[in-house]
């Protein structure tokens, strides 16, 4: 997109009158025709002027006049006033108005003998401006300075004349900003026009200083100015210095500060290598140092170098050395050398203190510009440079180590610039390194470099600086090199494109790969001679990986790809897309598998719709899409089962390179064949990339449509002027049916997702084209009737915000014709519905009501029919009227009517609740009138409303009223326990002592009760004296119960905050007088500061979290509008409150009404608000003095020994926790953290619990905004963990704290006394360390090393308590390097017993081999581990062999030995060579043979968890020896029994973990077949009788027929329900792979035997879904695989009816997803052998049943049960149905599914029968029928709750299902009888004329009950009973639908 660039803004000259006339009189002259006069005459002409383009155009003119003056014909009066007026025209303008740029011109072009007479006349008028002492002229002279210095040769001579005036000038200006800035604090606009200013006068003196070197010079060695000079200079290095050195002003002026610095030491000093030596010393804060610069200079610096400068100064003047000074050429001595090797320590150094994001940021800039210099510097000196550079920079150098040291500690950087600048430093390095070595050119052999690679290959890939490190050594070296160590680095970083973190890093890698690697082979064959085949080889690398990965792979792994990877991959090779294409259609379709991936079709979508997306698939008028793929393939993808392969398949369709490409009638058909089943979406992702696909169409349709039409008027062509004209019938045909298809799925009862999909897509319609009825071609209105638009209105009843909005949004597009509000009868009714809706007690009618009176808004007569609404309601109400007014002036007088009328009620009404709340409670909730007045606010535009006094009036009277609101409702509230002072009952006894407690609620959580105890009072004599059941109001009772009180209450806060802060927000501030006249003003400062003193009441009084919660939203609007008013008064408020809550946090005395309880309350949301209002560029000093006084009063302190004490303490760490949730205060908190951790940590120890629990949750806050949100299901991941290195580079002071208290902790867990002592804070130091993980990037130089934790992490590990010692391990495995853990296990295996003994502590074993485990673990997860070596491990483990047998009496030490030798000898590699390993595994199956597990007498163990984890892990070493790798145990004993004595242990887990085990492997076992079969399919035909030899081939070793025995005997007799489930799982897997012969001991039982026991099974499991469903899968195959063997006799089994029973019960509503999804499972297994089978095996009415089943599990809520049971289609035989073997989404594997039922009912001969079982489907459950009597409606029987509950389904649309029923039965009805033979009997003969009869009376009698119910209802019944109206008007269209059916059968 081409974005235009701004145009200047042109302003006039404006001079005072005076000055005016006097300049036009000097240039006044006599006639004549010479030069001078005709320059006078031209400005004055200039002069009298006011447009800004003409006095242009005289400039120019006057320019080229003086241009062409000769020095003969000159007037100098004449000519010098001409001079005098160009100046001063010069002077008195702006720099960027284009006025001064011409004169600038102009002045420039006079002659050279008249050059220094002009200069002249501009020193005098710069001379003036520079002496004024008017203050707001200072700015525009300082531009004026700067404007002479640029460009401009006259103004820099004349700077030059007057530079010592300029100088001291700007030193005042200086002056006067360093003085202004210290009384501005809490007034950010002003105090940020300082820093502009600031830093624009710094600029402009450091322009005027660098251009002016040779006139200082000059001046400083001559005798007379020399002292003037240095004065003058002396003063500005002054200021500069104060402003380097005062940290109130922003980063940006002080690094320019500190630029300014240098340049004007280098400008007195020159560029010799003193200056060097200067800027040294100035860095290394060195007095003694800056003896080569004179006095004065010296003088001004010894402040510089002081040692309590501020940390920054450092930096700032490293930046100032790196960009004022030179290094583009030889350095001039040693001193310049030793300061580029100095710059980078000192950066360093600063960088481990560094706590300011931004400061971190400027820091890794100047480090990236140091490196660019540094590079200067080698490329200007004569190769090889100077040595000691070369070795300082050479790669493996201390300076280069330490360099990548914080490289590595800053590439996982928060922000994004930081990691970028982090990325370019790393870049440079290489280059420097490459500059030393310019002899080696190959990187295989350069040490350095191969081993940097190699550790950068071996990081993990969740660290993102890797990519950018690796994409370095690409850009240096080739992608040959990277992938030459590492071949399948693509498919790697391919898998890693599912994580959306990660995506964009990947891909930019891949880029740089490939597009290197295409390179590379190009050249390397054009070297070689030959051309084509470098070309498969690039496919094989980066082409072939990627399709593997989108066909293989699940979907949500792949949706990235699309975004970042494919485009550009396409777009570096677009004839790689013929060779995508040909191998994906070339690759068999996937079936319907488990995995969840796209398969070949999904994969095709995505590479067609990226491709096209660039521009390289047309669209084509063939029947080939571009040529490539067939438009069936198209449909069937745009129905696929998966969203993402939909989504592509319509972006395909959709997206197009060119906007205005004419649309085809191919694809106009792909859109109403996609359309609508995809509108009932539930997935928000996908209703939103459908909507921004479809957007797109329409606005291709739009250009191309103008297109067209254009080249109508144009093309003179007939064919052409005809196909045009053709397309653009097209497009209307197709407009207008998008227009009615999405209008008529907005029916009663539409789901939640197809309203909002349908909405959203009319919206677009309506923006792209129109409504309108009009004649345009395109015009859509004409086919929206009334019908339509009532549709439309009665979405605005729905219960979802969103669809509210969108339909309020469209009806206003609509017609009015077909709306029909402007007729008088229906504005009244929807005006009266609204109305009643305000005062609904239900809180989200009042919601619906505020959209209908905005879309009264527009109709002129509005006024009238309040009128009539307020004298039927007995209200004063006068609407103001006008006629004929126009548009904008209707809506305002109607807002101002609305909002009028609708106070009148509320004054009304509050002044009823302030005498009776309860009654308002049950009668008229406040909050409804409340939210409908700011829904009207917020349509206004308060900035054009010319009602200016009504509106003030009406201002005041709201403001009074929230108030009175809020009064009434405050006492609930503001109560200690808001939610439990009124009984929650809704009898309505217990509601008459309501009003005494609603009198007697005050807060009871004053700060006093730390310290005062209370006693509850018996008031059994008040209970006494409650006498009324209900309150009586003039004869009407109503019921109130306590949720209705406290929600009235709550919400009326609410709704009163919100309307306060919309009235800050949004009206127009009274202003000074001349402004006010200008723009008049709504609300006064009065009444501003007034709002922010209620919002501070109720934030810090407020108990209720609803009410503080949603008053803090309106006063962040209210602090937003302080914060950007122009008024100074507004601007310091913030700061005051602030100031007067911390002072009152830290008195906090007993009488305070602050909340102490519930977190602090509304405390911690009134002081965030506060500070977010603080820009973020500013100097954040609110923030700074804010989290001061805070951290102080959290940590702990001597003197607050006592409870009470501890109340400020608590307030801090609330609101602290607050504070650092809050991201709007982004990484200006971050500085903030470390002291953070400590209050939390200390805090923990503190004896009072309030303080501890503060403290815990502020600990917690912490971890997540150090670590970042939780990232995976694991919370151990690395994901959620930081190297060590980086945390402590970023927090340094926790680094001693940390060190300290763990040391301090450690030396209190020594068990050896026997008594358990726990630190208070050990738990959460050793969670904060365990956190950590050590990097292989990690040196041994950083100051911040790990190795000291270590020590006291080990002592840890000796606690009495199990769970430190669990948390020690963890901590301890980031502080190990990964080559040091042989070491560390070995010297933690030596510290246990050789033998046992009286002095054997059990606690520091465990402790030990806890760590020991975890490190291996560790250890064995780690790719870049070495490889095994020889140690002492084995030998030391043998000898400690008697902790996993019997003579060690500790359960828990010897399962943790067991854990240890599992981990060594199982599958994973391991720190052992393979002798040692063999070695291992004989002692350890020695300790199996011998343990309990194995021997006679296993009742010797105990029962206790120890004991259990010791089982677990011997029967870990017995899986691993039987099952999971035998072949590398030699078992003494046969693996049968082995499995026979696990099998039939006492302990369930024991037997629970055998099966565990059991059901993995067979699981992987079957994963392997599944892939060998499927490379076998690609290589084509296999025969069908190898499957059985390949069965019993794939049988496991350990899968005997002893084994099979034991298996089933546990199956029928286990009593464990979790043990149960796993055998039953593991008999179904085996029964997958065949016949199962089922045996209890040696007697062999039948089938149905065993169907019987697992159905009983299945029935009596209906509270563990795990055995439930295991047993129902086992019973479902033995099902079906009895019917395929015999399935005439399958009828008999009088059980199948039970299981069908069984199977229809899973699939309800209220079953767990789990169950329903096994359900859906088991009928797509069936559909073949039961649902579709000819032979109908279950019989007609349990087939049907089947069917049901489906269709509900099809239509349910979960979308994943709707997917998976929508894969029944791909199971329904060939011959049955056209798309058979396809995947299909749910909507339309439901209209396939019910058009397959008819064609089978048909097919078996069953129509009649079949069309009344399905005509009980149309009926619906019998008991929904069941109304009651036609007198007594449903409508008034329901009780009346507070939140009624509709549906939970918000997917199924029970009116789209019941037509779509009537269409198939009908149409099945009408094909039986076209296809009846001749002489077959009639349809009517063979029905069941009493059931026909029933069905027909029940339907009749439903219509009558359904229709009277209707009548009854209220007027508008859409909006006042929304879900009684739909769910009858539901019913009446079934039973209307099913007469229909049943008098067709007739």
């Amino acid at each position: 997109m081409v974005v235009k660039k701004k145009t200047p803004k042109v302003e006039a000259l404006v001079l005072d009158e005076q000055n005016l006339q006097t300049l036009i009189a000097s240039l006044s002259v006599t006639d004549g025709e010479d030069g001078v006069r005709q320059v006078a005459h031209t400005l004055q002409s200039c002069l009298e002027l006011t447009e800004p383009v003409q006095q242009i155009q005289l400039v120019k003119k006057a320019g080229s006049q003086l241009e062409a003056l000769s020095e003969r014909q000159t007037d100098s009066d004449l000519l010098k006033a001409c001079l005098h007026t160009m100046t001063l025209v010069y002077t008195s303008l702006l720099s960027k108005n284009p006025l001064r740029r011409a004169v600038a011109s102009a002045l420039g072009s006079v002659p050279a003998w008249l050059q220094e007479q002009a200069v002249d006349c501009l020193c005098s008028n710069m001379s003036e401006c520079i002496s004024s002492v008017d203050s707001d002229k200072y700015m525009q002279t300082v531009d004026t300075i700067a404007a002479c210095m640029d460009g401009f040769p006259l103004g820099e001579r004349c700077i030059h004349k007057l530079l010592p005036e300029v100088l001291q000038f700007l030193h005042k200006g200086l002056s006067e900003c360093l003085h202004l800035n210290r009384g501005l604090t809490g007034r950010h606009i002003a105090q940020a026009e300082l820093m502009h200013s600031c830093l624009t006068a710094v600029k402009t003196s450091m322009l005027v200083v660098q251009r002016s070197q040779e006139t200082i010079s000059a001046a400083l060695q001559a005798e007379q100015s020399q002292c003037n000079m240095e004065q003058t200079l002396s003063s500005l290095v002054s200021c500069y210095i104060q402003i380097l050195t005062d940290e109130e002003f922003i980063q940006s002026v002080q690094s320019t500060a500190g630029m300014a610095v240098v340049l004007l030491i280098r400008s007195v000093m020159g560029s010799g290598n003193q200056v060097a030596s200067v800027v040294c010393s100035l860095l290394q804060s060195s007095v003694q140092s800056l003896d080569p610069a004179p006095q004065w200079i010296r003088e001004q610096c010894v402040s510089l170098c002081a040692d309590d400068r501020p940390l920054a100064v450092s930096l700032y003047l490293c930046h100032g050395a790196l960009a004022m000074l030179s290094w583009k050429s030889a350095l001039p001595g040693p001193e310049w050398e030793r300061l580029l090797l100095l710059i980078p320590k000192v950066l360093l150094d600063l960088d481990v203190s560094v706590k300011e994001s931004s400061t971190a940021l400027v820091l890794a800039r100047v480090l990236t510009l140091w490196s660019g210099a540094a590079l200067d510097c080698l490329h200007g000196e004569m190769p090889p440079g100077p040595p000691h550079l070369q070795q300082a920079f050479r790669g493996g150098s201390e300076l280069q180590q330490q360099l990548l040291e914080h490289v590595y500690s800053h590439w996982e950087h928060p922000l994004d610039a930081v990691r970028h600048q982090t990325c370019s430093l790393f870049h440079n390095l290489l280059l420097l390194h490459q500059h030393t070595q310019p002899s080696i050119s190959d990187p295989t052999k350069d040490s350095y470099i191969t081993e940097l690679t190699q550790s950068l290959l071996g990081l993990e890939w969740h660290m993102r600086g890797k990519y950018g490190s690796l994409g370095c050594l690409v850009d240096l070296y080739g992608a040959g090199y990277l992938l030459h160590l590492q071949p399948q680095l693509p498919s790697r970083l391919l898998t890693l494109m599912g994580d959306q973190s990660l995506a964009p890093y990947a891909a930019n890698l891949l880029e740089k790969l490939f597009v290197s690697h295409k390179v590379q082979l190009a050249t390397d064959c054009a070297a070689a001679g030959t051309t084509d085949a470098w070309m498969e080889l690039w496919h094989r690398t980066w082409v072939t990986p990627l399709l593997q990965v989108l066909c293989s792979s699940r979907l949500d792994q792949t949706t990235y790809i699309l975004d970042y990877f494919l485009p550009k991959l396409l777009r570096c090779s677009p004839s790689s897309l013929a060779h995508m294409v040909q191998a994906l259609q070339q690759t068999p379709p996937s079936g319907r598998g488990s995995s969840g991936s796209r398969g070949p079709l999904g994969a095709l979508m995505t590479c067609l719709r990226a491709a096209r997306a660039q521009g390289a698939v047309p669209s084509s008028d063939l029947g080939l899409w571009g040529g490539l793929v067939p438009l069936s393939l198209l449909q069937q993808a745009l129905l696929h089962k998966h969203d993402q392969v939909r989504m592509d398949a319509l972006g395909l369709v959709c997206e197009s390179h060119r906007s205005t490409e004419v649309l085809t009638p191919q694809e106009m058909d792909l859109i109403r064949h996609f359309l609508i089943p995809n509108l009932n979406s539930q997935s928000p992702g996908v209703r939103q990339q459908t909507v921004s696909l479809l957007k797109k169409l329409l606005s291709r349709m739009k250009d191309s449509s103008q297109t067209l039409q254009k080249r109508l008027s144009q093309v003179k062509v007939p064919e052409q002027r005809d196909r045009d004209q053709q397309s653009l019938l097209q497009y209307k045909d197709f407009l207008h049916w998008l227009c009615v298809s999405l209008l008529e799925v907005l029916l009663p009862g539409a789901s939640f997702s197809k309203c909002l999909m349908s909405l959203h897509l009319l919206c677009l319609l309506g923006h792209f084209f129109t409504f309108s009825t009009g004649p345009d071609v395109f015009s859509v209105g004409e086919v929206v009737t009334p019908a339509h638009a009532e549709n439309v209105l009665y979405c605005v009843g729905s219960n979802f915000l969103e669809v509210k909005q969108l339909a309020t949004t469209l009806l206003q597009q609509l017609p009015p014709s077909a709306v029909k509000l402007q007729e008088a009868e229906r504005m009244c009714r929807v005006l009266q519905a609204a109305l009643d809706l305000s005062t609904s007690t239900k809180p989200y009618d009042s919601v619906t009501a505020a959209p209908l009176r905005t879309l009264l808004l527009q109709q002129p007569h509005l006024s009238r029919a309040l009128l009539h609404c307020a004298q039927q309601q007995g209200i004063d109400f006068q609407p103001s009227a006008e006629a004929a007014a126009p548009e904008e002036l209707v809506r305002e007088l109607n807002a101002l009517a609305v909002i009028g009328f609708l106070l009148r009620c509320l004054q009304s009404e509050a002044m009823k609740a302030e005498s009776s709340l309860l009654q308002a409670a049950a009668s008229f909730p406040l909050y409804g009138r409340a939210h409908c007045i700011t829904a009207v606010l917020q349509q206004l535009n308060t900035e054009s409303l010319t009602q200016t006094v009504q509106w003030r009036r009406l201002v005041s009277e709201l403001i009074s009223v929230c108030y009175r609101m809020s009064d009434v409702v405050s006492p609930v509230v503001q109560s200690s326990s808001p939610e439990g002072l009124i009984p929650m009952d809704t009898d309505a006894e217990t509601s008459s002592g309501l009003q005494q407690i609603l009198q007697e609620i005050q807060p009871r959580d004053t700060n006093d009760f730390f310290t005062d105890a209370r006693e509850l009072e018996d008031d059994d004599d008040q209970r006494q004296k409650t006498h009324t059941a209900s309150l009586d109001t003039g004869g009407e009772g109503y019921r109130v119960t306590a949720q209705m009180v406290l929600v009235c209450c709550w919400r009326s806060m609410k709704e009163v905050s919100m309307l306060l802060g919309q009235l800050c927000q949004s009206l127009p501030l009274v202003c000074s007088t001349e402004e006010e006249t200008r723009r008049p003003g709504l609300i006064s400062e009065e009444q501003v500061e007034g709002v922010g003193l209620y919002f501070r009441q109720q934030l810090l009084q407020s108990r209720h979290r609803g009410a503080f919660e949603l008053a803090y939203v309106g006063f962040v609007r209210l602090t937003d509008m302080l914060c950007r008013s122009g008024s100074e008064a507004l601007q310091q408020l913030p700061a005051r409150w602030l100031s007067e809550v911390l002072e009152e946090v830290r008195v906090s005395d007993p009488s305070s009404k602050l909340c102490a309880t519930r977190r602090s309350a509304g405390i911690p949301f009134y002081i965030q608000a506060l500070l977010s209002s603080e820009p973020k560029s500013s100097s954040c000093s609110l923030l700074k003095m804010t989290m001061r006084q805070l951290i102080s009063l959290a940590m702990p302190s001597a003197d607050r020994s006592s409870e009470g004490s501890t109340v400020p303490q608590v307030h801090a760490l609330n609101i602290l926790r607050a504070l650092f949730r809050d991201t709007r205060l982004g990484e200006n908190i971050i500085p903030f953290v470390s002291d953070g951790m400590q209050a939390a940590v200390l805090g923990f120890t503190s004896a009072v619990w309030a303080v501890r629990n503060s403290s815990t949750l502020l600990f917690s806050t912490l971890i997540t905004r150090i670590f970042g949100v939780k990232k995976g299901k694991d919370e151990h991941s690395k994901k959620n963990r930081m190297t060590g290195r980086e945390f402590f580079t970023r927090f340094p002071a926790l680094y001693p704290f940390l060190l300290q208290q763990l040391e301090e902790t450690a030396s209190t867990v020594e068990s050896d006394s026997g008594h358990v002592t726990l630190h208070p804070s050990l738990f959460l130091l050793l969670l904060v360390l365990s956190r950590l993980y050590p990097s292989p990037m990690d040196g041994s130089s950083s100051p911040l090393g790990l190795a000291p934790f270590t020590p006291f992490i080990i002592r840890c590990g000796r606690s009495a308590v199990y769970r430190t010692r669990e948390m020690a391990a963890r901590a301890l495995v980031p502080f190990v390097l990964l080559t040091q853990v042989p070491s560390t296990v070995q010297s933690l295996l030596l510290e246990l017993p050789l033998e046992p003994g009286h002095r054997v502590q059990q606690n520091s074993i465990h402790g030990a081999l806890l760590q020991v485990l975890f490190l291996l673990r560790t250890y064995q997860s780690d790719s870049h581990r070495p490889l095994p070596a020889g140690n002492d491990i084995v030998q030391t483990l043998s000898q400690r062999m008697w902790l996993a047998s019997r003579l060690n009496p500790c359960a828990v030490t010897r399962g943790a030995f067991l854990d240890v030798l599992v981990c060594l000898c199982g599958t994973k590699t391991t720190l052992l060579t393979d002798s040692e390993l063999c070695e291992l595994r004989q002692n350890t199956l020695s300790i199996l043979m011998d343990s309990e597990l194995l021997t006679s007498d296993p009742s010797s163990i105990g029962r206790g968890p120890s004991s259990v984890h010791y089982l677990l892990s011997l029967t870990q070493v017995a899986l691993s020896a039987t099952v999971d790798i035998p072949e590398l145990w030699t078992v003494p004993r046969p693996t049968d029994q082995i499995l026979r004595c696990l099998l039939r242990f006492p302990h369930y887990e024991v037997r629970e973990l055998v099966l565990q085990g059991l059901l993995r492997r067979l699981q992987e076992q079957e994963e392997e077949e599944q892939e060998e079969q499927g490379q076998k399919d690609k290589e084509k035909k296999q025969e069908k009788k190898d499957k059985e030899k390949k069965q019993e081939k794939s049988r496991p070793q350990w899968l005997d027929e002893t084994t099979m025995s034991d298996l089933t005997g546990l199956g029928l007799h286990e009593t464990h329900p979790q043990c149960l489930a796993k055998v039953l799982q593991v008999l179904s897997a085996l029964t997958s792979s065949g016949e199962l012969r089922w045996k209890d001991g040696s007697q062999v039982l039948s089938q149905q035997q065993v169907l019987r026991h697992l159905l009983t099974v299945a029935q009596n499991s209906i509270y563990s879904v795990e055995l439930h469903c295991a047993a129902l899968t086992l019973a479902s195959q033995l099902v079906v695989q009895w019917v395929n063997t015999d399935p005439e006799g399958a009828s008999e089994m009088s059980c199948l009816a039970q299981w069908v029973a069984l199977l229809s019960s899973c699939c309800s509503e209220d079953q767990p997803v789990e169950v329903k999804l096994t359900a859906a499972e088991v009928l797509v297994h069936s559909t073949e052998a039961l649902l579709t089978s000819p032979h109908l095996p279950l019989g007609l009415s349990a087939t049907v049943s089947l069917w049901w089943s489906v269709f509900v599990l099809l239509q349910d809520e979960d979308q994943e049960v709707r997917d998976s049971a929508s894969d029944f289609i791909t199971s329904v035989p060939a011959p049955l149905l056209s798309v058979s073997g396809l995947s299909v989404c749910p909507s339309v594997a439901l209209d396939l599914g019910l058009e397959l039922l008819c064609g089978l009912l048909q097919s078996w001969g069953q129509v009649p029968a079949g069309v009344l079982a399905l005509t009980e489907w149309l009926l619906g459950d019998e008991e929904s029928g069941e109304e009651g009597d036609a007198d007594d409606p449903p409508a008034l029987t329901e009780e009346d709750f507070l939140f009624e509950k509709g549906d939970l389904n918000l997917w199924a649309e029970p009116l789209q299902w019941v037509r779509l029923l009537h269409r198939n039965l009908c149409s099945l009805i009408q094909n039986s009888r076209k296809t009846e033979a001749p002489g077959a009997g009639d349809l009517n003969l063979e029905l069941d004329l009493d059931h026909f009869q029933t069905l027909l009376t029940q339907a009749r009698t439903k219509t009558l009950i359904c229709q009277r119910a209707l009548d009854s209802l209220p007027a508008l019944p859409q909006f006042s009973c929304t879900m009684e109206h739909a769910r009858l008007t539901l019913q009446q269209s079934r039973s209307r639908l099913a007469q229909e059916v049943l008098e067709q059968l007739r």
